[in-house]
């Protein structure tokens, strides 16, 4: 049996009913058999055991009171995966979804999203059960208070920074850091997303799917082309759907579907960007109302955004939720490239169908690196006490995309893979976070 065969079994056996970790696990040491089989120090240092097993797992109750003076009780967690390359940073995520498996699978990929960005982070994630949707903002930050009078203990500016995720924005993230600055007394860039008034950065709010439209338009000027003149699926209608939909329509580029937890809709003339932002941003409501604003798009409940023919599709909603049929409509219609913006959306069958049928596929850990980078960035500026324009944010997120691109092809055709951007990404960011592990000795 191979090494990583055994350290998968073992992290399986290990860590029982967590299939979104053990997904992600599997899809990252597979493609690492060539790298560990030609650096022999990794196996004898017990690397691949190191990296999936968290520094620690932290999970702790969240009590809180409804404005109906009802108590409640919420689970919190906080994985710190991996601290070799810098401090643990990553997400919290709201939503009643959240269990530990899926903190795990978001921190251990947040281990290679950072290494990749070339900036001095490492991996962690955290969030809690507690469901945001239909809360009063006192509601909310009860909640908010409760979850950081104990997740305090654990994280600091150099010690681990979280951020925003799904549930999880401006707002939570402005309570969170109030909740932790009156505990500590300590002023600190301690969390990232946070308002501009008080140490947030530009262009955050952009920073995902801006990031996505930039590694997609390099990826595709690398062979030849690019987004002007294509034709765009993106699934999802929230900040990384609406900002990659914004970038990528600068670009040229027309974007023809986006979608929410109860439908999705497709308009051939392009999506009216300013209606989307008004229904989901301003009323925070459901998609079904587009057709109001444009009367010759089409609304379902039922199929998938898909089955719509485009040369560039953009998953920006969830995990899975692109899978082998999903694929085999897009490849059918013929595809040229899909690149991740939500975190693993799509399935390890969709993806080889994609790579067999050759369909260039950037992997999120890769494509939707952006807003990790732009929080790194938001850290640098608090610790100079600066802020920058957003033309500068802006300039250094389209350079580490570029980056991250030329990094991760490079990795591939070093082992003869090229265009192979999963097996790519996965081997650029191990080795450098590898290398560090090893050179701080076995920790």
């Amino acid at each position: 049996m191979s090494y990583v065969k055994e350290v998968l079994d073992s992290v399986i056996a290990r860590n029982p009913g967590e299939k979104e970790f053990h997904q992600a696990a599997t899809e990252v040491l597979e493609s690492l058999e060539l790298v560990v089989e030609k650096n022999p120090q990794y196996r004898k240092n017990a690397i691949l055991e190191r990296i999936t097993e968290p520094d620690r797992q932290i999970m702790f109750r969240v009590p809180w009171i409804d404005d109906n003076g009802v108590a409640h009780v919420n689970r919190g967690f906080r994985v710190q995966f991996n601290n070799a390359i810098g401090p643990y940073k990553g997400g919290l995520r709201l939503h009643p979804s959240v269990n530990l498996g899926i903190i795990k699978f978001l921190g251990f990929e947040q281990i290679f999203k950072n290494s990749l960005t070339g900036l001095p982070i490492g991996g962690g994630k955290g969030g809690s059960d507690f469901d945001p949707k239909g809360k009063s903002d006192r509601e909310i930050f009860e909640f908010c208070r409760s979850f950081v009078t104990e997740l305090y203990k654990y994280i600091g500016a150099d010690v681990d920074v979280p951020a925003g995720d799904i549930g999880t924005g401006a707002r939570e993230i402005g309570y969170m850091f109030g909740t932790y600055k009156k505990i500590t007394g300590v002023y600190e860039g301690v969390l990232t997303g946070k308002g501009l008034t008080y140490g947030g950065s530009l262009a955050r709010t952009e920073a995902t799917g801006y990031g996505l439209v930039y590694l997609t338009e390099e990826m595709l000027k690398a062979h030849g082309t690019s987004l002007k003149g294509k034709t765009v699926a993106v699934s999802g209608s929230g900040n990384v759907a609406i900002y990659a939909t914004q970038k990528a329509t600068e670009l040229g580029a027309k974007v023809v579907t986006m979608s929410d937890s109860t439908g999705w809709v497709y308009d051939p003339d392009g999506i009216d960007l300013a209606a989307v932002k008004e229904i989901k941003e301003v009323r925070r409501g459901r998609l079904s109302e587009y057709k109001n604003a444009r009367p010759k798009a089409q609304y379902s409940t039922s199929g998938r955004v898909w089955q719509v023919a485009v040369d560039v599709a953009l998953p920006c909603a969830t995990q899975n939720e692109l899978d082998l049929e999903g694929a085999k409509m897009l490849v059918k219609n013929k595809v040229k490239a899909v690149a991740e913006g939500a975190n693993m959306p799509s399935t390890p069958e969709a993806v080889h169908y994609f790579q067999s049928n050759k369909v260039l596929f950037a992997p999120g850990k890769a494509a939707n690196a952006g807003g990790v980078a732009t929080s790194a960035l938001e850290m640098s500026q608090n610790s100079q006490r600066l802020s920058w324009t957003f033309a500068e944010v802006d300039e250094k997120l389209k350079g580490i995309m570029k980056n991250i691109y030329h990094n991760i092809a490079a990795a591939a055709n070093e082992f003869g893979m090229t265009d192979n951007f999963v097996v790519g990404a996965n081997i650029a960011g191990f080795k450098k976070v590898a290398d560090a592990m090893l050179a701080q000795g076995i920790q």
